[in-house]
């Protein structure tokens, strides 16, 4: 693992459809200097205004992250921060021409692609990690999520889905380094209960939602035709997420997250409660 920050060696540019909007956005990643961290700027609304991708900037979303700023905002943007994260990369600033980044096949695998495409560049100036002093917990109900101190970041999750025939209960722990995200984790799509998301499709809260963009599971078994690409690609998309969501603190951590049945909203809380303790020591 580099101890110096990294940014991509070359532009990078994509275009696809949002999950939730359904409206296609067509996205630029350009290097950036080191200590810019990762940035989005809205190039298709006046004054292109710039949301830096950070905890403080965090609109509350259920299904999704949201980054906003004054009128500005983009959202769905988990799957390309722990793209980000994943691969230690510091420093890009993402130019996009609409509110959501495209979901392609609901996971950071085609990020991925595309960063190891361009390359990575390491930078002169030395990427500053921190280190948990003492626990960090965060509970609301049946979710809840701890931070303990580690000499390296690690994540372990419980997905808990009792009604679900075919999810049950998985477990899957992961210690971040680049070239196991790119095949352990990167890969691993967002899913969904049918039962779920066909009324959020019949009022239109997810515009292009379909088979190509996620998995999908109805009682015992999975409706897409090629089935899953791990047995448990379901826990290993939530550390995605969570990887992702953690990204926004802004900082590169050294601890073992631990988490049980967490989604965005209590990721981002235990963000913020994460660098609460971080900026206090």
């Amino acid at each position: 693992m580099s101890l110096k920050q990294q940014t991509i060696k070359n532009t990078i540019e994509f275009s696809g459809k949002g999950l939730f909007t359904g409206q296609m956005a067509s996205v630029r990643l350009c290097p950036a200097a080191p200590g810019s961290g990762i940035s989005f700027r809205r190039t298709d609304l006046p004054n292109a205004p710039l949301i830096p991708a950070h905890i403080d900037f965090v609109k509350s979303d259920v299904r999704c992250t949201r980054l906003e700023q004054g009128a500005a905002s983009v959202q769905t943007v988990e799957h390309l921060l722990a793209a980000f994260k994943g691969l230690n990369i510091d420093n890009v600033l993402v130019e996009i021409s609409g509110p959501e980044v495209p979901i392609f096949d609901g996971s950071a695998k085609p990020f991925v692609e595309y960063f190891l495409k361009s390359g990575i560049e390491e930078q002169t100036e030395d990427r500053a990690e921190f280190s948990l002093k003492a626990p960090v917990s965060w509970s609301e109900g049946d979710v809840h999520l701890i931070a303990v101190p580690s000499d390296r970041f690690q994540v372990s999750y419980t997905l808990h889905y009792p009604t679900s025939p075919y999810l049950r209960t998985q477990f899957y722990t992961f210690i971040c380094e680049p070239e196991v995200f790119a095949k352990e984790i990167a890969p691993c799509r967002t899913f969904a209960l049918y039962e779920e998301i066909a009324p959020l499709i019949a009022i239109g809260r997810l515009k292009d939602a379909g088979l190509e963009n996620g998995v999908v599971i109805q009682g015992d078994r999975v409706l897409n035709p090629e089935g899953v690409r791990f047995p448990d690609e379901m826990v290993r998309h939530k550390i995605l997420d969570l990887i992702g969501d953690l990204s926004l603190v802004g900082k590169s951590i050294k601890a073992h997250i631990i988490a049980l049945r967490s989604g965005h909203r209590a990721h981002q809380a235990f963000a913020k409660q994460i660098l609460s303790e971080l900026n206090a020591t």
